[in-house]
């Protein structure tokens, strides 16, 4: 992950949410680069929406995300969904 992205953190959290938050972003990261295994992604989504289950907070995370690394977070989620199992996805800067 690029240095200096201030992922979304909070004090609230446990030490294994804010591990299953950084999960899912390390992954987003991964799919703009080398790839990450499709059922993988859906399963760090699924511990993310745990930790983080309001649609709005979500979208703001997913925001200030893509603001600092121009990775989507929520176009990388949509083609996991639209893929099938077993699949990597692989995103590009211009999706």
């Amino acid at each position: 992950m690029s240095e200096g992205v201030q992922l979304p953190v909070s004090m609230d959290w446990s030490t294994d949410e804010v591990i299953d938050v950084v999960n899912f972003f390390e992954a987003v990261d991964s799919a703009y680069g080398k790839g990450v295994e499709r059922d993988l992604l859906v399963t760090l989504y699924r511990h993310y929406k745990a930790v983080v289950p309001s649609k709005a907070e979500e979208k703001q995370h997913f925001k200030d995300y893509e603001s600092q690394t121009g990775q989507s977070p929520y176009h990388t989620v949509k083609k996991a969904r639209e893929s099938e199992t077993g699949t990597v996805i692989k995103m590009s800067k211009n999706r």
